[in-house]
């Protein structure tokens, strides 16, 4: 019904539908109130302005995220081969090495101690396989054997007694006896030179390794050891040695997490990558994928692979072993009109719709059918159906 008063002194003239009727003031004005009641009782309930979202435009990406944690392009444990004291540290943790800086000494006294002990026992092994070498010569049989020779003569001329020749001839099997005995030891007194040689080395290589280098260019992650304290040696206790310090690249870095076996299927090398620590909440890292490993493992009967996402971290702003969350971006779309996930509804085949707010309608909203893009979970992408600046009912 619609109802237009004017007024005219105390009547009035009161339109209802097409007709015109002339009214007291009073009553034309309880007439009025009567529709606007009317009224106000067709137009459906209004929407708190807190379950409504607008259609907004935006950016938006349909992703799967590995959670884990930042590693080192590489990484190294420093161990000693030698065993010693910590004389002097040359670096702490949070220091920029290079390759073949030392970083630390241990005490050398004793071993410079044990090169001198070395080189003696080597001289003197070489003095005796020089004698030995001499002596298995037998520089002295030609004389023994001509004076033997001469011997039988004179013997045979009966100008000497047979006890001179047997003493020309004894001193001649001797002779060749000490030369026999003499080829025998020079073989162990060549050997005892070698080991000696060998043993030499093996102090000089331990006060070589008194002294620790750096392997490699990178950031010295950790320091485990102080002045003084005692180190063992790989090469005796193999694993169990001492931890001197950890070395690791950070100028790359990267996520090593875990993709469920649903979605590893979209996941492929050279993929893009946004990786996000709980140190730079309101900043995004850029990753690439650079690994993907062919092996799942199963627990709690959930399967998942490790995929490696890689970062460029020049400036080292990236820690290792910073929790991380490497979001492997899948599909990604500029400039789109968005809806929260909230406010989607699907009826009994699956068709999305949404509602949006109509006061002409009993319940204050109504459902406009809409064609529907990617989602990230929290976004929806709309095609088709409403415009920007709408807004919808949050369900």
């Amino acid at each position: 019904m619609a109802s237009q008063a004017t007024q005219k002194g105390r009547l009035v003239w009161v339109r209802v539908g097409r007709a015109r009727v002339l009214l007291p003031a009073g009553l034309a004005l309880l007439a009025l109130g009567a529709v606007l009641i009317v009224a106000a009782r067709r137009s459906g309930p209004e929407i708190d302005p807190s379950g409504l979202a607008a259609v907004e435009r935006g950016d938006i990406a349909r992703s799967v995220v590995a959670t884990g944690r930042i590693q080192p392009l590489a990484k190294v444990e420093v161990k000693s081969k030698a065993s010693g004291i910590v004389n002097r540290l040359m670096v702490d943790y949070g220091d920029r090495v290079k390759r073949g800086q030392v970083l630390v000494e241990l005490d050398r006294e004793m071993l410079e101690a044990s090169v001198r002990e070395g080189r003696a026992n080597l001289l003197a092994a070489e003095a005796a396989y020089e004698r030995t070498r001499i002596e298995a010569e037998g520089p002295d049989l030609p004389f023994l054997a001509s004076a033997l020779e001469r011997a039988r003569k004179l013997y045979a001329d009966g100008l000497i007694s047979p006890s001179l020749l047997e003493d020309a001839d004894k001193a001649y099997q001797l002779g060749l006896n000490k030369r026999t005995a003499a080829r025998s030891n020079a073989a162990v007194t060549k050997a005892e030179v070698e080991k000696a040689r060998a043993a030499l080395e093996r102090v000089e290589t331990d006060l070589r390794y008194a002294t620790i280098t750096s392997p490699m260019n990178g950031l010295v992650l950790s320091r485990d050891v102080e002045v003084g304290d005692a180190v063992s040696s790989i090469l005796v206790l193999g694993s169990q040695a001492t931890l001197m310090m950890t070395l690791g690249d950070v100028s790359e870095v990267y996520v090593l997490g875990k993709v469920d076996e649903a979605d590893i299927g979209r996941v492929y090398l050279g993929q893009r990558a946004r990786i996000v620590v709980e140190a730079f909440k309101e900043r995004k890292f850029e990753g690439t994928v650079t690994k993907i490993s062919p092996l799942g493992r199963e627990k709690d009967n959930v399967t998942t692979f490790e995929v490696r996402v890689s970062i460029l971290n020049p400036s080292g702003e990236l820690k290792v072993n910073m929790s991380a969350n490497a979001e492997i971006i899948l599909e990604e779309k500029k400039a789109v009109l968005l809806v929260p996930e909230s406010a989607v509804l699907y009826d009994r085949d699956r068709r999305p719709s949404l509602e949006v707010p109509d006061r002409g309608a009993s319940s204050g909203r109504r459902r406009v059918p809409v064609k529907l893009g990617i989602s990230n979970g929290v976004k929806t992408e709309v095609v088709e159906g409403l415009k920007e600046g709408d807004r919808v009912v949050l369900q």
